[in-house]
């Protein structure tokens, strides 16, 4: 029986927000160029600037790639549905928005912690930065942290095409995702939940430990230096990553580790724009304020435009 119901639901109704409002797409549309825009920026100077060519900057660019991915997962199908008298979205297409919204989510808490460990090894072992962090080592490890997402995100989309609805097809929420499936299933959820829950451990809290470990000796190394400058350096390079972390994983945390008892129509919408729409537009604009490096190349950038225009008008 179980299985004949879920042969009928080819599409669900998605009630994460009152539809029909012109103000929610022109906000969500703007989230989405700021957010396309400031990757892209990043993606563009990493590029183009020599002073970027490094282990550092090469994960930054694949961490804008994350986040243009993210939004691009779930924000069009939003504003598609944002002037629509009913939001809808099919069976299968809720499925592939699924997977690729969590390899993205696995995908970035790998690649944290790797930045993480790429600046414990730059300010606790700077002898040995060059040999650590080569470019065949940077390369496997965005590959891997890519890949690691996308099999753990395997794993949960192949669950949760086996549940069952009974005909419940009506989503609290604003795009498709594990919890709100699970909570809409009329069938067994637990396999769903164990993988939820050990994806929380193995994908999550491993990577934000792995940091935490990195940080604390980091922070260890740069109270040991003797010269203000050199700690305020030290402080510098890392701060953007810190801040960026801190907003990732309390936003994760919150979006797949809520008692079930707090779970509510409104809260669910403000954490899901929290995590996967609004994060992602603030990383590059985290990185661009507070990291010096990325502040230069944009001057740089700017002035070569000046640059440019003033010959152009000259000519």
């Amino acid at each position: 029986m179980a299985g004949e119901n879920q042969t009928h639901v080819t599409e669900f109704t998605l009630l994460g927000f009152s539809h029909g409002q012109p103000f929610l797409f022109v906000l969500f549309l703007a989230i989405y160029l700021v957010t396309l825009l400031g990757n892209s920026a990043i993606l563009t100077l990493v590029f183009l600037d020599p002073q970027l060519h490094s282990p550092m900057y090469f994960l930054l660019s694949h961490l804008s790639c994350l986040d243009i991915c993210y939004s691009s997962v779930t924000v069009p199908k939003i504003l598609a549905n944002a002037l629509r008298p009913q939001a809808t979205i099919s069976f299968g297409g809720c499925l592939a928005q699924m997977f690729f919204l969590m390899g993205c989510a696995g995908a970035e808490c790998a690649l944290l912690a790797v930045m993480a460990f790429d600046r414990y090894v730059a300010i606790c072992q700077p002898l040995h930065y060059a040999h650590t962090m080569s470019w065949g080592v940077c390369t496997v490890a965005a590959a891997g942290c890519w890949l690691w997402g996308m099999l753990d995100s395997a794993v949960h989309t192949l669950l949760a095409s086996r549940l069952s609805f009974c005909g419940a097809t009506q989503l609290q929420h604003i795009f498709c995702d594990v919890p709100p499936l699970l909570r809409a299933a009329c069938s067994n959820t637990r396999p769903s939940e164990v993988a939820l829950h050990a994806a929380s451990v193995f994908v999550g809290l491993s990577p934000f430990l792995l940091i935490v470990i990195s940080y604390l000796h980091i922070l260890a190394t740069i109270l040991g230096m003797p010269v203000a400058t050199n700690r305020s350096k030290a402080f510098s390079t890392c701060s953007a990553h810190v801040l960026v972390v801190t907003l990732y994983f309390v936003t994760a945390n919150l979006n797949y580790n809520r008692p079930g008892s707090s779970h509510s129509p409104a809260a669910d919408t403000l954490v899901s724009a929290l995590y996967c729409i609004v994060t992602p537009m603030l990383n590059p604009l985290i990185y661009s304020l507070r990291n010096q490096e990325v502040r230069g190349a944009l001057r740089k950038a700017v002035r070569g435009q000046g640059r440019l225009g003033s010959l152009g008008s000259n000519v």
